[in-house]
């Protein structure tokens, strides 16, 4: 029989067995637009154990930003790997919580970001946020993407 803290290892195991299909809401090409400013983000569908994205950020009919991105299954867990302005190697974040629609994944080791949060909303739509301990400079950030006609 198993003590009840044993049980419990097995159980918080158990929970974080995350599964990258279960990732497939983030599928789509998404674009937010101020003014200006018009952000994109783009994300396949699962396939090979991966998600591939990318981001983009045109200010005045010029690039200001861009970003490489993937999801990918590895053995200890699911990672969100950013590759701003191409970047490398990238930066892994660890995907530590999966609701129904939203995605925490974490380094708390990185400067800025040490989270990224995804959820996708009931209207449809995908908000992405990026925040800190609340130690650094930077503040949290919100972009509310709505899909991309096709």
């Amino acid at each position: 029989m198993m003590t009840s803290s044993a049980g419990l290892i097995v159980l918080i195991s158990m929970l974080l067995q995350f599964r990258i299909e279960d990732l497939s809401w983030m599928t789509g090409a998404w674009e937010l637009t101020s003014g200006n400013t018009r952000i994109e983000e783009h994300w396949t569908g699962v396939a090979g154990g991966t998600l591939i994205g990318m981001g983009r950020t045109v200010s005045g009919n010029r690039p200001a930003f861009f970003e490489y991105l993937r999801i990918e299954a590895r053995p200890d867990g699911i990672y969100y790997v950013a590759h701003p302005r191409a970047q490398s190697p990238g930066t892994d974040f660890k995907l530590v919580r999966l609701q129904a629609r939203e995605a925490v994944f974490e380094n708390l080791a990185h400067d800025f970001p040490k989270r990224i949060i995804y959820r996708r909303n009931p209207d449809g739509s995908l908000t992405a946020r990026t925040e800190g301990d609340g130690s650094e400079k930077e503040k949290p950030q919100e972009f509310h993407y709505l899909a991309m006609p096709k």
